[in-house]
C-alpha cells in the first residue's frame, strides 16, 4: 500500500512538472511601449514571455535608452515596435545590441494621418488612438508570433480571435459613448497632439497647443493663440495627459474658464491596478472622461 502510494506521488509530481514545463513561454519578446506590450501580451498568452522598454505612464517621445535596455534587445527573439516615427531613437538601440531578432512594425497597412512635425517624417504615429487600427495590429502581431512559432500557431490564433471580438464590442462601446455627445460639444483641448486618429475615427475636434512632439514646450505667444481660439470657438473641455506637464493646460482652462477634465492617457498605459492598465480599459476610461466634460 505505501509502495502505491509512493508511485502515485512520483507520478504526480512527473505530471505537475510536466504541466509547468508546458507553461514555459516558448518566447521571449520585446516591445517598445505599454500599449504594444499590452496587444502583444492578449495575443501570445502564456506561450510568449513579453517586456516593454517604456513602461506605464513613460514617454516613447523622449526615452532614452539604458545599457540595459541595449541587453534586452539582445536577449529577445522578437522585438515589436510601433512604426510611423514613433520610436526614433530604436535603430540606434538595434545596432548597439546587435540584435538579429525580426523587428515586426506593427502599423504595417495603417493608413497615416500627416502631421508637420520632423521629428516623426511628417506622419502621426498614434495610429492605436483607432479600434479599428489596433484590429490591424493584432492582426500583424497574431502573424509574426506564428512565424517565430509554428507550434503555438493554434493559441495564437485563438487570442487574437478572442481579442478580435473584444475589440469589436470596444468599438461598439465607443461610438455609442461618443453618439450621446451634443455634435456642437465635441470639441476639445488637450496637452498632447495624440488623438488625432481618435478625432477622425469618431468625429471629435482635438486642439493641443504642444503639437505632436513632448518635447516642444509652448511659447507665451502659442498659448495666447490658444487662448484666443477657445475663447473664439468656446471650446468646453480641457484635458490632462498622464506623459503631459500639468501647469500648461492648467493655465489655459484659468484663463478661458474651461472646464479640465478627468487625466486621460494617450502614449502609455496607467500602473497596473490604474484607469487604464490595458488597452481596451485605456479606451473606455478616455472616452467616458470626454463623455463626462463635454455633456454625453
Amino acid at each position: 500500500m505505501l509502495r502505491l502510494a509512493a508511485r502515485v506521488c512520483l507520478v504526480a509530481l512527473a505530471l505537475g512538472n510536466m504541466s509547468a514545463a508546458r507553461a514555459e513561454p516558448r518566447l521571449n519578446v520585446l516591445a517598445t511601449f505599454s500599449i504594444l506590450g499590452d496587444l502583444v501580451q492578449q495575443v501570445g498568452g502564456d506561450e510568449v514571455a513579453v517586456s516593454v522598454l517604456v513602461g506605464p505612464n513613460g514617454d516613447a517621445h523622449v526615452f532614452q535608452p539604458s545599457p540595459a535596455d541595449v541587453g534586452r534587445v539582445r536577449d529577445a527573439k522578437l522585438v515589436f515596435v510601433n512604426g510611423l516615427g514613433l520610436e526614433g531613437w530604436m535603430p540606434r538601440l538595434v545596432q548597439a545590441s546587435g540584435s538579429k531578432a525580426p523587428l515586426v512594425i506593427v502599423s504595417t497597412g495603417i493608413q497615416p494621418i500627416r502631421d508637420e512635425d520632423p521629428e516623426h517624417g511628417g506622419l502621426d504615429p498614434h495610429a492605436w488612438q483607432s479600434v479599428a487600427n489596433v484590429r490591424i495590429y493584432i492582426g500583424t502581431i497574431r502573424d509574426a508570433l506564428i512565424a517565430a512559432d509554428p507550434e503555438g500557431r493554434g493559441a495564437y490564433e485563438a487570442h487574437a480571435q478572442a481579442y478580435l471580438s473584444a475589440l469589436d464590442a470596444l468599438e461598439t462601446d465607443v461610438r455609442a459613448t461618443i453618439e450621446k455627445i451634443p455634435p456642437a460639444n465635441r470639441r476639445i483641448i488637450t496637452t498632447h497632439d495624440a488623438f488625432g486618429y481618435f478625432a477622425r475615427a469618431y468625429g471629435m475636434t482635438f486642439i493641443a497647443p504642444q503639437g505632436v512632439s513632448t518635447e516642444a514646450e509652448a511659447s507665451s505667444r502659442d498659448v495666447a493663440r490658444i487662448i484666443r481660439q477657445i475663447r473664439a470657438s468656446n471650446v468646453p473641455a480641457v484635458f490632462l495627459e498622464n506623459i503631459s506637464d500639468t501647469r500648461l493646460i492648467e493655465q489655459i482652462a484659468r484663463e478661458t474658464r474651461a472646464r479640465i477634465g478627468e487625466k486621460v492617457y494617450s502614449d502609455s498605459l496607467s500602473e497596473r491596478g490604474g484607469p487604464a492598465a490595458t488597452y481596451t480599459d485605456m479606451i473606455r476610461h478616455n472616452t467616458r472622461a470626454f463623455a463626462a466634460a463635454l455633456g454625453g
